[in-house]
């Protein structure tokens, strides 16, 4: 978006671009809670509007939380809503349980586009909903035993390879086109591929590495075939594998919550961040303004602070601002 520093500055109460300055870490903590207090109708619109996706795209990660002088592994959730629906949003959770997933969840019935973990199954069979594999997350499990059978790992990565491929070409086609492509040509790829699994599952003992690889992937065949009937449905679950990479890398520097509340405040903050990521909006602006005028708007304006909403209403302004552009 273009606009001069005063152009957007003309946009805020006040006229000041700066974000409140934080003085010491227990302002911070604070600041950061009362920021995700605030922010929480806005946090749990977004979860509404995740759940009405068609599909919804989750990943988890170890997140440490403070307890008795030493660390429990919390965990971090994420929750990636469709194109329709286009909302990242983050759960915290004090375990790994299934319980936080069909919490969260709760009357969704579409489906689920997410790893091997089992704890998906309870609110799989509970909701009734569908079951996505991630094809990326198997050929990880094939890649990591290869040096245990690099001829089955090479024909199985160049099987892959060309399924890739396919999604490659499909990545601008409408879903019944893209689903037309790969009923006529990824399922063919696929049976050969499970053909070839059936196989080595013979000649392998049953605890060699890439056995374990092999009965992985056979024993989710059903789910990592979803893609090919539905069009909509990725073939991977990058999307969510990189928006856990952040939280990763954001642990690496802050170590851990204190607790619950810190990890409520963290995944409140981390959906803001990174749905505003996903719509190319600066994070800082964006916040600025949400704290300048959240407090003052009434809820039935809400959807307006939903950073897509707020893109659009941003660049409207811009424009009455910069004319000429």
């Amino acid at each position: 978006m273009k606009g001069s520093p005063d152009a957007y500055a003309a946009l805020l109460p006040g006229g000041d671009l700066r974000a409140p300055r934080i003085r010491d870490s227990a302002c911070h903590a604070v600041g950061l809670g009362d920021v995700a207090d605030l922010a929480e109708p806005l946090y749990r619109r977004m979860a509404e509007r995740v759940r009405q996706s068609h599909e919804v795209a989750t990943d988890d990660t170890v997140l440490p939380m403070l307890s008795a002088g030493k660390t429990q592994p919390a965990r971090m959730w994420v929750y990636v809503g469709d194109a329709a629906h286009p909302y990242n949003v983050f759960d915290f959770t004090l375990r790994r349980s299934r319980d936080g997933v069909q919490q969260f969840l709760k009357d969704y019935t579409q489906v689920l586009l997410a790893d091997a973990y089992g704890g998906y199954n309870g609110v799989v069979v509970g909701n009734g909903l569908t079951l996505a594999g991630c094809w990326s997350h198997a050929r990880r499990k094939v890649i990591e035993a290869e040096s245990t059978a690099p001829e089955i790992a090479r024909q199985v990565v160049a099987l892959l390879r060309r399924l890739f491929a396919l999604e490659q070409q499909a990545k601008e086609l409408s879903f019944e086109e893209r689903l037309a492509l790969r009923q006529t040509q990824s399922a063919p790829l696929l049976a050969e591929l499970h053909y070839q699994l059936l196989g080595w599952k013979e000649q392998l003992l049953p605890k060699h590495p890439m056995a374990e690889a092999v009965n992985s992937t056979l024993g989710q065949w059903t789910e990592l075939n979803v893609f090919c009937s539905d069009g909509a449905v990725p073939i991977d679950n990058n999307v969510s594998e990189r928006e856990m990479k952040r939280v990763v890398l954001n642990r690496e520097n802050s170590l851990f919550v204190g607790n619950p509340c810190g990890g409520r405040t963290a995944a409140i903050l981390a959906s803001l961040t990174s749905t505003c990521r996903r719509h190319d909006v600066g994070p800082q602006l964006y916040l600025t303004q949400l704290l300048m005028n959240l407090p003052a708007w009434p809820a039935r304006d809400l959807d307006d602070s939903l950073p897509d909403h707020w893109k659009l209403h941003y660049a409207a302004s811009l424009a009455t601002l910069n004319p000429q552009d």
